[in-house]
């Protein structure tokens, strides 16, 4: 069986098991509360780590600009995130992204969507509920530094495992490559993957 015909089986049988599973997964991200009136001696700003990976170089403009946005509206300033923020946008995830607190999204590059046959991509980006499931799992709680990823093995927004081989600038997530990571949002910290995980 060809690589193509596995991504459109496994994403014909994603969209015919969603029911109900959708609404237990991104739509009960942590909500970020609101901060108490802080009367302490304001902190030095902390230096915030370069991201990191071979895809970095190409990226690095529009990634500077992203650093005090929350994730859902950062993913639409990466030229790169452009497939995954109108698939966020057609969930109606973003507000839920944006208003989450400390998570970290493994965010599928525009390649990554495109290796999807089109025939399965659009049947799925039309299906609300398929689509909240694949997005959710992508996301797990707390801002994840590389160091926290090597050897991991994370529970995503959608109840699911997610393997994390390697370290440094060569992880890989279940079977997807980082291609650019450890870049910060105001909420969140994303990685940028080569392949759309599918749930299993």
């Amino acid at each position: 069986m060809t690589v193509k015909r596995v991504l459109l089986a496994a994403a014909l049988a994603l969209t015919a098991s969603t029911a109900g599973t959708a609404e237990a997964s991104i739509l009960t991200l942590p909500a970020a509360s609101p901060s108490p009136e802080d009367t302490s001696t304001p902190e030095s700003p902390t230096t915030t780590a370069s991201p990191i990976g071979p895809g970095c170089a190409s990226i690095e403009d529009s990634l500077s600009n992203i650093a005090d946005q929350p994730v859902g509206t950062a993913l639409s300033q990466v030229p790169e995130l452009s497939m995954l923020s109108q698939a966020v946008k057609k969930a109606g995830l973003e507000n839920k992204l944006n208003s989450a607190q400390d998570i970290t999204v493994f965010a599928p590059s525009n390649e990554a969507f495109e290796a999807i046959p089109p025939d399965a991509r659009d049947k799925v980006m039309a299906d609300k509920q398929a689509l909240t499931k694949v997005l959710s799992y992508h996301v797990v709680e707390g801002k994840k530094a590389p160091a926290d990823l090597e050897g991991a093995t994370l529970k995503n927004m959608l109840g699911g495992e997610l393997t994390v081989k390697g370290s440094g600038e060569d992880l890989t997530i279940n079977n997807a490559k980082m291609v650019c990571g450890d870049v910060p949002t105001s909420n969140a910290t994303v990685y940028i993957v080569d392949k759309v995980l599918m749930p299993q």
